[in-house]
């Protein structure tokens, strides 16, 4: 395994492994499964650098995984039959038929670790980070980067929601219904965010994820096809990402430099992606329903479906962010409709509309704020004010990649 496979392998089977065995044996251990699951990791990788990735990867590390947590059930003198029962099943069975029970387990274990995630007795920014870090594996910096909070807000969060998960292990194998459809919003704001971070990565060596943002499709597929799921938004969600993920082959040049949309040759735009959008778009526009992901895969499809950059319908993109705004009031949607304006009506529209609006501290705080000051003063000529915000944005910029790909477009050396 080359050290992206490894990287993708790990973090696919981290939030497989955590969401099968903490079900396996309750929430009030679910800092054992944690532990043990990493463990497994760190063991696999030390262990298959030597002798080789085994015949069945995923079986191999299971099995560690669970010797692991029984080990500390064990040693910590919280032995239980039941749990030791549920997990030394496996002893007898060979690796093949392990593959199997984990393949069947893992639509039903992972879809239902989101909705346990997301307990609407948890705050939302606490269930974000839970989800993000236990089933995707992203790190603490990943989730603050991609979240616009600190490192230790983050973690603040994350301990709140597993505290509370732990000292409520015995409500979770009830769940019912309801809950579901309570909980289904904040299932997909988690799926939307793990797209969102492979479209643009937070990692210091990767812009895009590529896999990340398939893992995220592939989560709201299993989602849109359980009856809970077939509901609008989701639908709208997977079309979101199928005309995003339709761009990926073109955001990147051979120097895995991001490039502007503009930029891009849209020959390398999977036109099986884009009509899978269309498909799903289809069935989001059924009934009266209208959420941010009906708002967001509007403004998508318009890039989408434009010949070339400046024949692109710059009018609907700016309607879609004005629904989007009254959807899912943001600064950062702001931010964009700014730019989509300067590109309908002048670079001076653009700015004026930045400009009049009362800015949120954690945007001020961020490299695209400044990013876009920066590209529009220069197009309405201030030269001046246009070097100060560049500069500002290269400053903040979170990863080399987005360093890059700043400097292309504000004219400005790295």
């Amino acid at each position: 395994m080359n050290n992206n496979l490894v990287e993708h392998f790990f973090r696919h089977e981290y939030g497989h492994l955590v969401a099968v065995l903490t079900q396996k044996v309750g929430f009030s251990h679910i800092q054992d499964v944690e532990d043990a699951v990493q463990n497994a990791l760190i063991t696999a990788l030390e262990s298959w650098k030597h002798k080789g990735t085994p015949d069945k990867p995923h079986a191999w590390i299971y099995r560690v995984a669970s010797n692991n947590i029984i080990g500390t059930l064990r040693q910590n003198n919280r032995r239980s039959e039941i749990l030791e029962q549920k997990l030394d099943a496996t002893e007898s069975i060979d690796e093949t038929d392990i593959e199997s029970m984990l393949s069947n387990e893992f639509k039903d274990g992972i879809l239902n670790w989101l909705f346990i995630c997301c307990h609407p007795s948890i705050p939302i920014e606490s269930q974000l980070v839970f989800a993000l870090k236990t089933l995707c594996g992203f790190s603490i910096k990943e989730i603050a980067i991609r979240l616009f909070i600190s490192e230790a807000n983050v973690y603040k969060r994350y301990s709140r929601a597993r505290t509370y998960l732990k000292n409520h292990s015995n409500e979770l194998s009830q769940l019912k219904r309801i809950d579901h459809s309570i909980r289904l919003s904040a299932v997909n704001k988690v799926l939307y965010l793990i797209f969102t971070e492979g479209y643009l990565s937070s990692h210091l060596e990767h812009s895009i994820r590529s896999e990340m943002c398939e893992d995220a499709m592939r989560l709201t597929t299993i989602l849109v096809d359980n009856p809970v799921g077939k509901v609008p938004e989701s639908f709208a969600l997977l079309a979101l990402m199928h005309l995003h993920i339709a761009r990926l082959p073109a955001r990147v040049n051979n120097n895995n430099e991001l490039l502007l949309l503009e930029q891009q040759d849209r020959g390398l735009w999977d036109q099986n992606h884009i009509h899978q959008g269309l498909h799903w778009l289809s069935h989001a526009s059924v009934g009266d329903d209208f959420s941010r992901y009906h708002a967001e895969a509007g403004i998508a499809i318009e890039h989408c479906l434009a010949p070339t950059f400046n024949q692109t319908r710059w009018d609907k993109i700016v309607k879609c962010y004005d629904l989007l705004e009254k959807t899912s009031p943001s600064a950062l949607h702001r931010l964009n409709k700014s730019v989509a304006l300067a590109q309908w009506q002048g670079s001076e529209v653009g700015l004026t509309e930045l400009n009049k609006q009362n800015t949120p501290q954690w945007l001020l705080d961020s490299y695209q704020y400044h990013a876009v000051q920066s590209d529009l003063n220069r197009r309405c000529g201030n030269i001046k004010q246009a070097e100060i915000s560049a500069q500002i944005a290269m400053e903040m910029a979170p990863t080399p990649a987005i360093r890059k790909s700043l400097s292309s477009r504000l004219k400005v050396n790295c």
